[in-house]
């Protein structure tokens, strides 16, 4: 930091800061970062989407991922080498459970039809 740089440690320099880091970050897309960084010894990691995620290598490696009934998703964790964890089933698709819950929630018919109607609960 240069001397004229406004220190890290005090508080009100700090939306300074932040700005700059801003700056300095957009200046570069991801890849470049990343191919900056990945050989160093700095802790960082790109931020990925659910799909780039599956299939990063470390990912893949480590079986974070599992396919289930043709959805990607997080695989169980923490894992134990005694205990398999395991997935019984797929993964809900949205509103397959919504009246049911609903109903345990103590919802009326013609509130949950309601709720429905206005878009405000997804139901399948």
């Amino acid at each position: 930091m240069s001397p004229s740089s406004p220190s890290r440690w005090t508080r009100s320099s700090w939306p300074h800061l932040k700005l700059r880091l801003i700056e300095v970050f957009a200046s570069k897309t991801r890849e470049e970062w990343c191919s900056i960084l990945e050989a160093t010894d700095v802790c960082f990691a790109p931020v990925l989407t659910m799909t780039e995620a599956a299939e990063h290598p470390h990912n893949v490696e480590r079986e974070t991922f599992i396919d289930i009934a043709g959805t990607i998703q997080p695989a169980p964790a923490p894992r134990f080498s005694r205990t398999a964890a395991e997935v019984a089933m797929p993964p809900a698709h949205a509103g397959q459970h919504s009246v049911d819950i609903l109903r345990d929630w103590g919802f009326d018919e013609s509130r949950i039809d309601a709720l429905i109607a206005s878009r405000a609960v997804v139901a399948a």
